[in-house]
């Protein structure tokens, strides 16, 4: 094989070796340039087709999760906040007052949010979130593109096959539903790229520090896939490394590289990682509730909602929600994938692959393995790991999101095998190509996406954007809203992005450690509860206000001091009468209704 640094020759032995081999690529310095601006034209076309209706209607967001969107905006408020303000990157006192979120256990994507600094400032959080996830489909497709017809593969066909599976498949397109930070898998393939070069001889120290930059950039977008990265690449590396003698002399110069890597990630990572594991609202783990979100084994076999042969009927059920459904690939694919396992099973990267990706299936099934919406009794590997440290944050249904880049790298192999045949058998050229279109187009045109569903978002109130919250929040007060934050109401969360964080919010919508007795400081999405936000989640549920007592009345002003509030507001929803009288009574204050919402002005209260 050729290495792409030199060309140098290395010959090596075995049958069937062309796929995942490293290809020369001085040819493609020479000719075919079109052929790339083509490929990174159509990964242009499909990111806008997907976001499409977001673009076109400016006051729309995503249908299906609009809490992540609005949590994503925060943060990437947050990331200019930290450029303009020179503010403290890993933890935030805007959201939660008077406590702290702890950003670096949360989905804090500084890698992004920091260098967006000025599409946040000049256009808002909500073009810099649409940005960010369109964007971050365009560069994953085009990374893996690279790396694959560059490194990996050696044909431009092929690599853009697997590059558009990778970027585009079902379970990316359920991301997108309110997720750039995992549909933003561009770091994976640069990742593995400088993992190959480790080998190169004379360049261990420049290598090693190349690859620990793109893995503390990963790090700081999303560790879950950094992990899986790692496993998979350590799983394919020790494969290769057993079946190809010819690839051991090259271990020193390797694994010095690796060591360089692996000791420049933990210098540039140990402060944050501190900051996440033992920092100010570090949590023991997720929830056993998250925890349970597992893959249905029908899953796999099922079409994604917003795959062309999917629709929500189907999928409902099979997947948590509409941002989970990681393992949606359709018999067609599944079949074609044995297939191909089968084909090239002469060549170790592929076997790799596969014992891979149903690892990754295996571990996603969770603790206990499900079938068509019921539980088996059967229980599933992840129990024995689910409690260990690391793994304990892990969403076990995640493990099947890995799952598609290896089947964009075997579809690109297998391409590349049937071009190879092609060229070989002249005769048979047109059946050959014939014969391929045809079996990738029942494979993969039912998974083809469809453009994300959207819906308008209520609009911020004039009471924020016109900045008449200030006089009520001087002196570090905060905004209580009714209802308060949470995983069904995340709307403040915007209004104090669109402030460019400058409007503090009691309590938001993050994970943190429930504090209370006997909980261990598990993750919770949210402040532990409060008697007060307790009892406005009871009203705004039922539509009821119960018996306000004294007591309740008490805890009230008790809360409010707590949270340090100036003002409490309330917009235009749903059940919004019974939740202003509720705070009514509640304060003894009557509310005046400007910019657009009710407002009461607790200072008194609070002083």
């Amino acid at each position: 094989m050729t290495t792409p640094a030199s060309g140098r020759h290395v010959e090596e032995s075995g049958a069937g070796e062309s796929p995942g081999e490293l290809r020369d690529t001085r040819r493609f310095s020479r000719s075919g340039r079109w052929k790339d601006v083509a490929a990174v034209a159509s990964f242009v076309l499909l990111a806008f087709w997907v976001t499409a209706r977001m673009w076109w209607n400016p006051t729309h967001g995503i249908r299906d999760n609009k809490t992540d969107m609005a949590q994503f905006e925060w943060m990437m408020a947050h990331g200019a906040r930290v450029v303009t303000e020179f503010a403290y990157p890993f933890s935030s006192d805007r959201m939660n007052v008077p406590e702290t979120v702890n950003l670096v256990a949360n989905t804090s994507v500084l890698s992004v949010s920091v260098p967006m600094t000025p599409v946040t400032l000049l256009f808002g959080t909500r073009t810099a979130f649409l940005v960010f996830l369109t964007l971050g489909m365009i560069a994953t497709a085009t990374a893996w593109y690279f790396v694959l017809s560059r490194v990996l593969v050696g044909a431009r066909g092929p690599a853009w096959l697997g590059a558009t599976f990778c970027a585009y498949a079902p379970a990316m397109i359920s991301h997108a539903n309110a997720h750039p930070n995992i549909v933003s898998q561009y770091v994976v393939p640069l990742i593995i790229w400088r993992t190959v070069r480790l080998a190169d001889g004379g360049r261990w120290l420049r290598n090693g520090l190349l690859l620990a930059l793109v893995i503390v950039w990963q790090a700081f977008l999303n560790l879950e896939i950094l992990l899986m990265t790692a496993i998979g690449l350590g799983v394919v590396i020790v494969a290769l490394a057993l079946a190809r003698p010819a690839l051991r002399g090259r271990a020193r110069t390797f694994l010095a590289g690796l060591g360089i890597a692996a000791a420049a990630s933990v210098v540039l990572l140990a402060y944050p990682l501190y900051v996440q594991f033992f920092g100010p609202g570090a949590y023991n783990g997720l929830s056993w509730v998250i925890r349970g979100y597992s893959t249905d084994l029908a899953s796999f076999v099922a079409y994604a909602r917003e795959s062309l042969a999917g629709d929500a009927r189907s999928a409902t059920g099979l997947a948590k929600n509409p941002t989970e459904e990681n393992s949606f690939f359709g018999w067609p694919l599944v079949i074609l994938m044995a297939a191909v396992v089968w084909w090239l099973r002469r060549n170790v990267v592929v076997l790799a692959l596969a014992a891979l990706g149903v690892l990754f299936a295996v571990l996603s099934l969770g603790r206990e393995i499900r079938f068509d919406r019921e539980g088996t009794g059967i229980p599933a590997p992840w129990a024995l790991l689910e409690d260990l440290p690391v793994l304990h944050s892990v969403v076990p249904t995640r493990w099947a999101l890995a799952i598609t880049p290896i089947i964009g790298l075997l579809l690109a192999y297998a391409a590349e095998r049937a071009r190879e045949l092609a060229a070989r058998y002249p005769a048979r050229r047109s059946q050959i190509r014939f014969g391929t279109v045809t079996v990738l187009a029942m494979a993969l045109v039912p998974v083809l996406p469809t453009p994300l569903p959207t819906k308008r978002l209520d609009p911020t109130p004039e009471f924020v954007t016109s900045g008449a919250w200030r006089p009520y929040l001087a002196g570090g007060r905060s905004l209580v809203t009714l209802p308060l934050p949470d995983t069904e109401y995340a709307d403040p969360l915007r209004w104090s992005a669109q402030t460019r964080l400058e409007m503090p919010i009691a309590r938001g919508y993050f994970l943190g450690p429930d504090t209370r007795p006997g909980k261990d400081r598990i993750a919770l999405f949210g402040a532990p509860p409060r008697p007060t936000s307790s009892f406005v989640a009871t009203v705004r549920r039922s539509g009821e206000v119960p018996p306000v007592t004294a007591e309740n009345r008490r805890e009230a002003v008790e809360d409010l001091r707590y949270w340090r509030a100036g003002a409490v507001v309330l917009a235009p929803q749903e059940r919004a009468d019974a939740l202003r009288q509720a705070m009514t009574e509640l304060t003894g204050i009557e509310p005046v209704h400007t910019g657009g919402v009710w407002v009461w002005d607790v200072r008194p209260l609070t002083a």
